[in-house]
């Protein structure tokens, strides 16, 4: 699972995504545990909500409906595998430029692309940074294009040209 946000400090924030990391959050026991536990080692079998459900002595109808809450109120943006770079697809990290009072325009809209994994707010010129992936190459670069004309801002585009393994799964509760 992973969380499409982009901190942003300053003024206060309404439900906007960007708001995610300012906002208290009141979580249930069932969410906490499928935000923590299941980061990694999501069950890989035909019927993965079912095993989870068990698992967590719950119903599938009440993890599938957990899932969705947390996706509708902005907290999961998907619930799916990540892949290692290069295995199946095309990726690209990109970076965007930002006016600071356009920020949360920008990352709303960049966060429309269902390619766009994240996104996320880093204290430099290139201020928005993003991780794109696709089928193919040639679907990378119409995206990129397309946040281009949408932005009207030139995407800075970072392939990669050597892997590192960095775990991004976080413990949030302990």
């Amino acid at each position: 699972m992973t969380a499409k946000h982009t901190p942003v400090t300053g003024e206060s924030q309404s439900a906007s995504p960007l708001a995610i990391l300012e906002t208290p959050v009141s979580l249930t026991a069932l969410e906490k545990c499928l935000l923590n536990e299941y980061q990694r080692g999501f069950p890989l079998c035909t019927s993965p909500f079912a095993l989870i459900a068990e698992q967590q002595g719950v119903t599938e109808k009440d993890v599938i409906s957990t899932l969705d809450s947390l996706q509708q109120r902005g907290l999961v943006s998907r619930v799916g595998p990540v892949f290692a770079p290069l295995c199946a697809g095309a990726s690209t990290l990109a970076a965007l430029s930002v006016p600071d009072d356009e920020l949360e325009r920008v990352a709303d809209c960049v966060s429309r692309y269902e390619e766009v994994n994240h996104n996320y707010e880093r204290e430099h010129a290139f201020n928005l940074w993003f991780v794109v992936t696709a089928p193919d190459q040639a679907h990378v670069q119409r995206v990129l294009q397309a946040i281009e004309a949408e932005t009207g801002l030139p995407v800075l585009n970072l392939p990669l040209e050597r892997s590192f393994y960095i775990d991004l799964g976080f413990p949030l509760w302990c």
